[in-house]
């Protein structure tokens, strides 16, 4: 019975009441209590930052409503901006103007219209005009063509998916400072190439996500400069033909009538680099968090239980046994983490493109497909982290697990000055090989060997053995990681008014 509930108390989520009823049964015996305590985890540490909603922001982004009115907007901008430079007449732009909106190109009339055309973009023109005069209807996509259209349309898309994406980033990085702030002092074991190697904190751990998290958002900014620089008005073989001689003047003020940077000068369609960076940086941020998966998912294996992620109320782990609290979220990230670059991988085979301008439509669409999946990985993430539950208990009982063998390091130091450092090296390096042979600690080596046991006095020796206190600068560390996030997030581009 003892070990019943020894076995329970050990395998309960970290959150889980310790609250008795009525019907309870009575307290365990003092030594069953002591043991007990050992290994239950401590209280739960809530975050206030509240994790990402499961709304989807990014769908509505990428909806057929959604392209046709950026097109409409786009139509609007280039009407103005040929008024602007005398190309076309202001009362042609005015109307334009007026009619762009939804409601006067139903989607049914342009599918009708698109059965019998089979062009999409004709489709649309064809029901926009009309809602137009005649004269005005003349003026409609004047000198333009369905590439600088659709793409100039998806880089005003992907401009509103990147914003999305870095709200989604800002909150992780708030939830990611709360938790690494609260455990910058919490020693644990640090371990490479799967090995225990010398103590961390928790905390130091999750702030190299802080600050990998802080680049993710530093690259979104940096490729938004690059999408608003990219709406492009160039005309069939991007030289401005059918333009007319305005086309630059033209081009450049319908960038400012979207209240965007003036355009690249390049005609940019067959490299579609900006397409594919849009994607990669997405699949780094995949990886980022497949990482981040993967980790939580090993430090919640029984072995090492130094966290645990709660399972929401009245979720079930296993179908078969109860007591198992299997991972979920954490094994989701691992998955976003293969798929999403997959995804990403179409985006890049289009940089390969044929000529000046073919095949720039359906593979447009995979941008949409890379969003989506990295908005669903990025609530993933945030889920998790708001449900992670950390046992400082267990991880200092896995510090001890080496039986003090992870301080060679700290008495190397303490005694370099009389072995010499490569002297004191290969003692300790020749103890521990002993050690593996009889299972000593490395307090029971160092007072077995007269030359070690003869440097240190027993307090000394207490002081050095204890792992607590060999922690580096690691929370100095957090501080300075989440103070220059901190400052950084103050110049963060931020969602203005969409164009």
């Amino acid at each position: 019975m003892k070990r019943l509930v020894l076995l329970i108390g050990a395998l309960l989520p970290i959150a889980c009441s310790e609250t008795r009823t009525e019907d309870a049964p009575a307290p365990s015996p003092p030594a069953a209590e002591a043991e007990m305590a050992a290994i239950r985890p401590e209280p739960a540490f809530i975050p206030q930052t509240a994790p990402l909603s499961r709304n989807s922001e990014i769908a509505g982004i990428f909806t057929t409503s959604a392209l046709n009115a950026q097109v409409l907007r786009l139509e609007t901008a280039l009407a103005r901006a040929q008024a602007f430079h005398g190309v076309i007449p202001q009362s042609a732009a005015d109307a334009i103007s007026a009619a762009a909106m939804l409601e006067n190109i139903p989607q049914a009339e342009i599918d009708a219209e698109y059965a019998i055309v089979r062009h999409r973009m004709v489709a649309f023109l064809n029901v926009f005009r009309r809602s137009l005069d005649e004269d005005s209807a003349n003026y409609l996509h004047y000198g333009a063509t369905t590439v600088d259209l659709y793409d100039s349309a998806a880089m005003l898309q992907m401009r509103e998916a990147v914003f999305e994406i870095i709200e989604d980033l800002r909150t992780i990085e708030l939830q990611l400072f709360e938790l690494a702030d609260r455990y910058k002092n919490t020693p644990m074991i640090g371990r490479t190439l799967g090995q225990h190697a010398l103590p961390i904190t928790f905390g130091k751990k999750l702030s190299g996500y802080i600050g990998e998290n802080r680049r993710h958002i530093d690259r979104l900014a940096g490729l938004l400069e690059r999408i608003e620089r990219s709406i492009s008005m160039k005309g069939a073989v991007g030289s401005y033909l059918g333009m007319g001689p305005e086309g630059l003047n033209v081009e450049a003020r319908m960038a400012v009538e979207l209240g965007l940077p003036a355009p690249y000068p390049d005609d940019w369609h067959a490299s579609r680099d900006v397409f594919a960076e849009f994607a990669l940086v997405q699949a780094m941020i995949a990886r980022t968090y497949g990482r981040l998966g993967q980790e939580i998912f090993l430090l919640q294996m029984t072995d090492i239980g130094s966290v645990v992620e709660q399972l929401p109320s009245g979720a079930v782990g296993s179908s078969t046994m109860p007591h198992k609290v299997n991972p979920f979220l954490s094994e989701a990230l691992i998955q976003h983490s293969r798929r999403i670059p997959r995804l990403a991988e179409i985006v890049l085979d289009d940089m390969i493109n044929f000529f000046e301008r073919d095949n720039t439509s359906r593979p447009n669409r995979a941008i949409g497909d890379v969003a989506l999946a990295t908005e669903e990985m990025l609530g993933d993430t945030s889920r998790l982290i708001s449900r992670l539950r950390v046992n400082e208990g267990r991880m200092a009982e896995n510090l001890q697990r080496s039986h003090g063998w992870i301080l060679t390091q700290r008495i190397v130091f303490a005694v370099q000055d009389d072995l010499g450092r490569e002297a004191a090296e290969q003692r300790l390096r020749n103890l521990a090989t002993g050690a593996a042979e009889t299972g000593a600690s490395l307090r029971e080596a160092i007072e077995g060997d007269a030359v070690l046991s003869s440097l240190f006095a027993p307090e000394d020796l207490e002081r050095l053995l204890d792992p607590g206190t060999y922690l580096g600068l690691d929370a100095e560390l957090v501080d300075a990681v989440i103070a220059e996030a901190r400052a950084a997030r103050l110049t963060d581009p931020v969602r203005g008014e969409n164009p």
